[in-house]
């Protein structure tokens, strides 16, 4: 059994399922903490900020960690767009705080005429103005950005609505595709990695969707531990050409 120096972690449906608990990986967070394993939150879920999700995780859940634990696809789409093209700081945004106090941070003004970028993530008050802003934004020139791909979010009462629904509504209005941040992307995994610290082969990605924590790692060429505690199921995944690297029912079964 292969050790790891560093793990890449998602957390919904795998750290919890919106307000349930999962015990195991409560103490799979633990034991990483106890052998001094560095570690970090890689999401797809763009509607928090770093210290909310710190505060979620000790709040909801007795999981106790710090800012440098996490990495959302909100901080991972500021750092990208942010290094595109340093002329270029315009942007409209459909999504929740995290998403837009992400990209504020990184010196970008908010506007609804001809912004230089229209970002596109999960945001639980959308409207069809919001949509009509983005639309007519991106048929215009704008550099079309999509969080994530996402199409379901699992939470306690089920599979709800992802980024990736929102924004295939926009890709159907535009008749453009966005060019997206998060998992499966290689673009979050490789800022994930640089601020880990640990090389690659050193690394393993944990997460409950085969979709896009597994095939983040397949894509960037890092190992995959799959656990069946959210959206995929054992069925769908024995019809994958490329199988996770390890496969669990329970966090509680790995070895740190």
């Amino acid at each position: 059994m292969k050790k790891y120096a560093g793990y890449m972690i998602d957390l919904d449906g795998t750290i919890y399922r919106g307000k349930e608990k999962i015990p195991a990986a409560k103490r799979f967070i633990e034991r990483l903490q106890a052998a001094k394993i560095p570690f970090l939150f890689v999401t797809n879920n763009s509607t928090k900020a770093p210290e909310q999700v710190v505060e979620n995780l000790a709040k909801n859940f007795d999981i106790h960690v710090t800012t440098a634990n996490v990495y959302t696809t909100a901080m991972a789409t500021a750092d990208y767009i942010s290094e595109l093209d340093e002329t270029k700081k315009t942007a409209y945004v459909i999504g929740e705080l995290g998403l837009k106090q992400a990209i504020l941070d990184r010196g970008f003004t908010f506007v609804e005429q001809d912004p230089d970028y229209v970002v596109v993530g999960l945001d639980y008050d959308v409207t069809y103005h919001k949509f009509e802003l983005a639309t007519l934004a991106i048929r215009n020139g704008s550099k079309f950005i999509g969080t994530n791909a996402d199409t379901n979010l699992p939470n306690e009462r089920g599979l709800v609505p992802g980024a990736g629904s929102l924004i295939a509504l926009v890709e159907c209005a535009t008749q453009q595709k966005p060019e997206f941040i998060g998992k499966p992307e290689k673009i979050i995994m490789e800022k994930a990695l640089k601020r880990l610290g640990v090389a690659k082969d050193q690394v393993v990605m944990v997460g409950d969707n085969y979709m896009t924590d597994i095939k983040a790692g397949i894509n960037s060429g890092i190992d995959t531990m799959l656990v069946y505690t959210g959206v995929s199921t054992k069925e769908q995944v024995k019809k994958e050409a490329i199988q996770p690297t390890i496969q669990l029912d329970s966090l509680d079964e790995w070895n740190i």
